[in-house]
């Protein structure tokens, strides 16, 4: 059955929130059944812990462990210590595939986490046990244990007997791998070529041998841009000896991506931690603070460095006027050079299609943009300050505001990437600091040269 289609509304909410508090399990297990386990996290993150963990007590131990394994990392522990025993999460982390029950046994303490494995049934136990062994971030904390393979030498019918018996702890797979006696992965058979194929073809003749695999220590992040460039749903892992160790499915990988992206938007914004809303003050005002003071130190620089031109300030006021234009735009032009620039190493355009093609190609943009925006502001104080040669150097200072700052802002992730940092700090207060500095100087040598 289809599940149904989900809408949170503050009616049902309500209406829910009272039926706990009646302990009304009827409604409950009604409103619920046939939604989507996904659905029903959302809904529970509207209630607190005892709540929550009421609602979960009426639901079966599948839909439970789904909703579970849906809930943030964060969140989730936190909900699991703090309402949970070891032998109630045990029954949980029992219904999960390999890959998720080690996650959540990463985020739980210590002694908690060891009482846990050692309840786990025998075979999720042993696989837990080694996916433990591996860094999360690495290919070997992200596979599952859980797959289907087939000996080389295996006739077709061998092997679809082979699934069926294996298919039983694997919830979905999207091809047989091939093997040897010593576990050696030497390709995969797709499940279409199997129906096709005759019973008696043995598995090595129909085997596509030129695949791709990743090893357990490659990091998570090349593994999603593997998955990614070939359009795989799932990618075989091996270790250093080519063995076949587990398999990584498209659904973990859409974490790493997630996770990757929630990264880079906290660089971009000045954030130097992973922290959430909810976290400690402390954590957060930590995670928040440097970037601040960098934005502090910046406007103590140029506040100095406008003192330099003071006789210019004092004889012409207007030149203080545009003060706020020139920063705003150098900022804005910074930031959107460098998300291109940022966007282009991620999808290796630069290298697709040459760095000096690609600089000519942001010069020109530049050149452009500078023209139009010095035209535009040109007419502007014309109309607004009458006819002067101060209108004709604010238009020419802009002018390369704009080149300059977009130059900063191309060339700067560039050289952060050739150092081996995140070139997403190029993308945040770090940019606009330095082109409200860039900004001002180009705008006060101007009008020093000029006026």
């Amino acid at each position: 059955m289809r599940p149904e289609v989900f809408d949170l509304t503050k009616e049902f909410r309500d209406r829910f929130q009272q039926a706990i508090k009646e302990r009304d399990n009827i409604f409950i297990q009604e409103s619920l059944e046939d939604i989507n386990p996904a659905d029903i996290t959302s809904l529970l993150y509207e209630f607190n812990g005892e709540e929550s963990k009421y609602v979960l007590d009426l639901l079966s131990l599948e839909v439970r462990s789904k909703i579970i394994n849906d809930l943030d990392p964060d969140a989730r522990k936190t909900f699991l210590v703090s309402n949970y025993e070891a032998s109630e999460i045990t029954a949980i982390v029992n219904f999960l595939d390999s890959d998720d029950a080690a996650d959540i046994l990463n985020e739980l303490p210590i002694k908690m986490s060891e009482e846990i494995i050692a309840q786990l049934e025998s075979d999720l136990k042993s696989q837990v046990i080694d996916l433990l062994r591996y860094d999360e971030n690495v290919a070997g904390g992200l596979m599952a244990k859980e797959l289907i393979k087939a000996k080389d030498y295996w006739t077709v019918v061998q092997c679809v007997d082979e699934i069926r018996i294996q298919a039983e702890h694997v919830t979905k797979f999207y091809a047989v791998y091939v093997v040897d006696d010593h576990d050696k992965l030497l390709g995969r058979v797709s499940l279409q070529k199997l129906i096709l194929s005759d019973p008696k073809t043995i598995v090595k003749d129909i085997c596509e041998g030129d695949i791709v695999s990743v090893e357990t220590y490659m990091e998570d992040r090349e593994v999603a841009e593997i998955m990614s460039k070939y359009d795989l749903e799932s990618v075989p892992v091996v270790n250093v000896q080519g063995h076949l160790v587990g398999r990584i499915t498209i659904d973990d990988v859409v974490d790493v991506i997630t996770e990757q992206a929630e990264e880079e938007r906290q660089i971009m914004s000045g954030i130097t931690e992973d922290v959430e809303e909810d976290d400690s003050v402390w954590r957060n005002t930590r995670a928040r603070l440097p970037w601040l003071l960098i934005g502090i130190l910046g406007g103590m620089i140029s506040a100095r460095f406008m003192g330099f031109f003071e006789g210019e300030i004092a004889k012409i006021t207007a030149i203080a006027f545009f003060i706020p234009l020139i920063q705003a735009t150098g900022g804005n032009v910074g930031i959107q050079s460098s998300s291109l620039v940022v966007q282009s190493l991620v999808n290796h355009a630069f290298v697709n299609e040459g760095l000096w093609k690609r600089l000519v190609k942001v010069f020109s943009v530049a050149l452009l943009n500078g023209f139009f925006l010095a035209l535009i502001v040109y007419g502007v104080t014309w109309l607004t300050f009458g006819h002067d040669s101060l209108n004709l150097i604010v238009s020419i200072a802009l002018f390369f505001v704009v080149v300059f700052a977009s130059f900063v802002g191309t060339v700067t992730p560039l050289l952060l990437d050739r150092l081996g940092f995140n070139p997403a700090l190029a993308s945040g207060p770090f940019i606009t600091t330095t082109n409200d500095l860039l900004g001002l100087g180009v705008y006060f040598l101007t009008i020093h040269i000029l006026l």
